[in-house]
């Protein structure tokens, strides 16, 4: 391991401004994704930036109805919280479906969002990644692609996002909540949080140097069934081949949300209003635009058979 600096933060605009400060610089709360790639040394920061005592660790009902998640609730802590298992039940599937109970435990909110990828050649520091390395060229094109992704990949890279909480969280229109270096604070869509990968693969957010998540707002509840499905190569410890997070209500109609197969969690809207008509016309509208490999093909029938399970278990 490089060596780095490290200091302890004492309130969110501070955290960012030293953040900002230092060409490197890093967050550090729950350490589950950074330390292993630290290790790797695929991630080298000259100084992390400690936000674990900043007490953004509360979860709290909105005037609107809705919840406001502090980023450093763990996702132990949120799978569990009675109005996310009442309220938003799609949330606590998908957060289970994740990782072990051991690191659910230490796993933050925020940091859950920003986790990286898990393609086996940004891993590799030996093969060349547009991620790890821009401009170095994309193995994984001409390599081995089974797990990658179909749709809004690029000539540059062909990753997916690799987490389940934020794809429940995409189906529900959350808001990621940020502090500035300068003290400013803005709301992004989670829709619009996680950038397609285009030219520059290795930027993967649209959250500026420096920017931190200081919580994540859910809107007042759907209703309905929620349904969080996850197809993956063992049981347990896993990350998703496809997943499929659906919100439907009694007469059919609802949301549906896709892990596993894109740059970012993956939804579409117009493909929301086919829900009633099952799901050949919802995969069909989804991935229009998709360019699958020959070896990651099979990702589409597989969202089909995975989606029509869900429409199955919520009409039961």
């Amino acid at each position: 391991m490089r060596a780095f600096t490290y200091e302890r933060a004492g309130d969110p605009a501070g955290a960012a401004k030293a953040v900002a400060a230092t060409k490197g610089a890093k967050f550090i709360a729950g350490g589950t994704n950074l330390l292993d790639l630290m290790k790797l040394e695929i991630e080298a920061p000259t100084h992390l930036v400690d936000v674990q005592d900043l007490g953004l660790d509360k979860i709290e009902d909105t005037d609107e109805g809705g919840l406001r998640i502090g980023t450093l609730v763990s996702n132990t802590t949120l799978s569990a919280h009675p109005r996310v298992r009442q309220d938003y039940a799609v949330l606590t599937r998908a957060i289970q479906a994740g990782a072990s109970g051991q690191l659910r435990n230490k796993a933050t909110t925020g940091g859950n969002l920003l986790q990286r990828t898990r393609c086996p050649y940004f891993y590799d520091p030996n093969m060349p990644c547009n991620k790890r390395r821009p401009g170095s060229g994309c193995a994984a094109i001409n390599g081995a692609s089974r797990q990658l992704g179909v749709i809004g990949t690029s000539d540059k890279c062909i990753a997916t996002y690799p987490g389940d909480m934020a794809v429940a969280m995409r189906l529900l229109d959350a808001v990621v909540e940020t502090v500035k270096p300068g003290g400013d604070t803005r709301a992004i869509r989670i829709a619009d949080f996680h950038r397609l990968w285009g030219d520059t693969p290795h930027i993967e957010t649209v959250l500026e140097p420096g920017e931190m998540i200081t919580a994540v707002t859910l809107p007042r509840p759907l209703g309905g069934k929620h349904v969080y499905h996850k197809v993956r190569d063992r049981r347990s410890y896993a990350f998703a081949l496809v997943s499929v997070a659906a919100v439907i209500q009694p007469d059919g109609t609802g949301r549906v949300a896709f892990g596993g197969m894109a740059p970012r969690p993956w939804r579409v809207e117009a493909a929301d209003a086919l829900l009633p008509r099952g799901a050949k016309a919802v995969i069909e509208r989804a991935f229009a635009d998709a360019r699958p490999t020959p070896d990651n093909a099979f990702k589409i029938p597989l969202a089909e058979r995975t989606l029509a399970g869900v429409i199955a278990e919520a009409r039961s």
